[in-house]
């Protein structure tokens, strides 16, 4: 088993989790951790050489251009609809990034 592999696909589940709990509960600190292991799982896909690494990496980066004005939005302007508005173009991106992660998988051959 590829423990390097487990770690990256946990963040990049994580994140889409984490976001999809802000969007349910609305609540400041969900969405500071959604952000942190967003940013974190895009840290993770810098240095990854795979068959899909830069729409990998873009659509990570659209959840984290998404998730932080969320968390400042919401912090210093109170404006909980425009974060939850951008919460959910997170949730889209990530949900593309754990497809792309799947199709990955699944046209990747390992030796067992």
């Amino acid at each position: 088993m590829d423990w390097g592999k487990v770690i990256y696909i946990f963040f990049s589940l994580m994140s889409f989790t984490t976001t999809a709990g802000f969007i349910y509960d609305h609540n400041p600190i969900n969405l500071y951790i959604a952000a942190s292991v967003n940013i974190i799982s895009t840290i993770l896909k810098v240095g990854v050489r795979n068959l899909l690494a830069a729409e990998l990496l873009a659509s990570s980066l659209v959840a984290d251009l998404h998730l932080l004005p969320a968390f400042f939005m919401l912090q210093f302007g109170n404006h909980m609809e425009g974060a939850i508005a951008l919460a959910i173009g997170a949730l889209i991106a990530n949900a593309v990034s754990t497809s792309l992660v799947l199709i990955e998988s699944a046209k990747t051959k390992e030796e067992f």
